[in-house]
């Protein structure tokens, strides 16, 4: 089965010789690796593509998680009127989360972390009525295509 994995990774020397490394070490072997740049000069995405087995698979992903650090990202539409603004403006200071669009109705938060984080920030949003959410981090299925995001 093909696997494509998907890995945010901070720009730093010997990133992708580790990850290479976590590859052969577990016998599998890289069909195709892609690094680019993201939007924040800080980090790279690099794109894997397997073939193998899905335990073996299961343990590299595993591994690669205790290789790096984790951090997710979400993006939180929540509803908010003249009387919420303001709560919900504290929650976004104290999770040192971002503002990144105001409407009269709505706010537009961004939010990095780990998944514990990003899951409390949600669970507090909720009462606000969360219009939209997007989030990475989720392990997800396309089409018979392994795709995990970290």
């Amino acid at each position: 089965m093909k696997h494509i994995i998907a890995v945010i990774v901070e720009n730093k020397s010997g990133v992708l010789t580790r990850i290479a490394g976590l590859f052969s070490r577990r016998s599998f072997n890289i069909d195709s690796l892609s690094v680019g740049a993201t939007d924040n000069p800080d980090y790279s995405r690099m794109t894997i593509s397997v073939q193998g087995d899905r335990d073996v698979l299961e343990q590299v992903i595993k591994q690669l998680s205790k290789l790096i650090n984790v951090r997710e990202l979400a993006i939180i539409k929540v509803s908010v009127d003249r009387e919420s603004r303001s709560e919900v403006m504290q929650i976004v200071n104290i999770f040192r989360a971002k503002i990144i669009d105001v409407s009269q109705r709505s706010m537009i938060i961004e939010v990095t972390g780990d998944e514990e984080k990003v899951e409390a920030i949600i669970q507090l949003l909720r009462q606000f009525g969360i219009k939209e959410l997007a989030r990475t981090g989720k392990v997800s299925m396309v089409r018979g295509t392994r795709v995990i995001k970290v």
